[in-house]
């Protein structure tokens, strides 16, 4: 993940052959995290280590002997829903990379497909690699910045096991789509659209952390149904195959190094 010194190339080299001991969740909505917390028994924690007086949730506990952490942005103060969408994804990423010192990030959540990328409601992607589709700098070198083309993790050997579907995601921080976001999308080739990935990858690059990404399709872009009306009709049943998902990594993962995934 982009260039390296000597020094982090021994560092994650060393860190490629123990076993994975602490995994951190980055979810952008309640609704999406409490599958999981309910799931592996998580705890809330009172006295967070990410900062006092911040509407960010934290929730830990064990899952044998590896350290699960699930980070919320938590509810917005003015209008009471969740803080979804870049800004608050980068900031908790950074928060709990830095307090938390995770192995590997998982970022989880729902997202939009497209049907004729072969994705169907209920789906849940493993992300090969993440764009931004609502970046236009139409100036040579900002352009590509702007997009901001990074891959995820590569895990094979899980990819496999679990038999998942793989896909690029495109991040943007509208639901609804533009004709200029959908044209960049299409440009972009990517399978997957959602609110948060490209902007946790981001993070995870500049701090070295290795980054995963499990989406699941509550919503066709290309389909006949307005997106806020089926998002909101899947949600829940969405989330439940989410959380299925998120439990196979979780097995898969644990008593394993970096390098077997």
């Amino acid at each position: 993940m982009g260039p390296h010194g000597d020094g982090d190339i021994e560092k994650i080299e060393s860190e490629s052959r123990r076993p994975i001991s602490t995994v951190v969740f980055v979810i952008a909505m309640q609704a999406e995290a409490q599958p999981l917390v309910n799931k592996f028994g998580l705890s809330e924690t009172s006295d967070s280590p990410l900062g006092k007086g911040l509407p960010w949730v934290l929730y830990h506990g064990l899952h044998k002997d590896l350290r699960i952490y699930v980070v919320c942005p938590g509810k917005d103060a003015a209008s009471g829903i969740d803080s979804v969408g870049t800004v608050p994804a980068s900031l908790i990423t950074f928060a709990s990379i830095q307090a938390l010192q995770p192995d590997i990030l998982i970022n989880a959540g729902t997202c939009g497909a497209f049907k004729v990328k072969g994705a169907n409601i209920g789906d849940v992607f493993l992300v090969s690699d993440v764009v931004f589709h609502d970046r236009r700098i139409p100036i040579p070198m900002f352009d590509l910045y702007g997009v901001g083309l990074r891959q995820a993790f590569s895990t094979p050997n899980l990819l496999k096991e679990l038999n998942l579907k793989i896909g690029r995601l495109s991040t943007g921080d509208s639901l609804d789509m533009s004709t200029q976001d959908e044209s960049l999308i299409i440009a972009n080739d990517a399978t997957l659209k959602d609110m948060e990935g490209a902007a946790v990858a981001y993070v995870a690059e500049l701090l070295k952390v290795p980054v995963i990404f499990l989406k699941a399709v509550t919503d066709l872009i290309d389909g006949d149904k307005p997106t806020a009306e089926e998002f909101l009709q899947n949600l829940a049943v969405v989330t439940s195959a989410l959380e299925e998902t998120a439990t196979k990594v979780i097995n898969f993962i644990h008593g394993k190094t970096l390098s077997d995934l």
